[in-house]
């Protein structure tokens, strides 16, 4: 097994269909622009509410990507 060194950022999606959808739009997003993702750690849960009921979803993650070697030298 290699060993690998990871980066982490953090970052936030939201959604008004629930948290898995909020997960899911974050690391579509981030993928867009980071390379190499392999890990995420949900760290926090919010929403906000409307009329006593749940309108808009929020969940910030941790995201993990290994760095390349001419990255990892820098």
């Amino acid at each position: 097994m290699d060993d690998h060194v990871y980066k982490t950022v953090e970052i936030t999606g939201s959604s008004t269909k629930g948290i898995d959808d909020a997960i899911e739009t974050a690391i579509a997003r981030a993928d867009q622009s980071i390379d190499a993702l392999r890990w995420f750690e949900a760290t926090e849960v919010r929403g906000h509410i409307e009329k006593g009921r749940v309108a808009h979803w929020q969940v910030s993650l941790k995201v993990g990507f290994t760095l390349d070697e001419a990255s990892s030298s820098s």
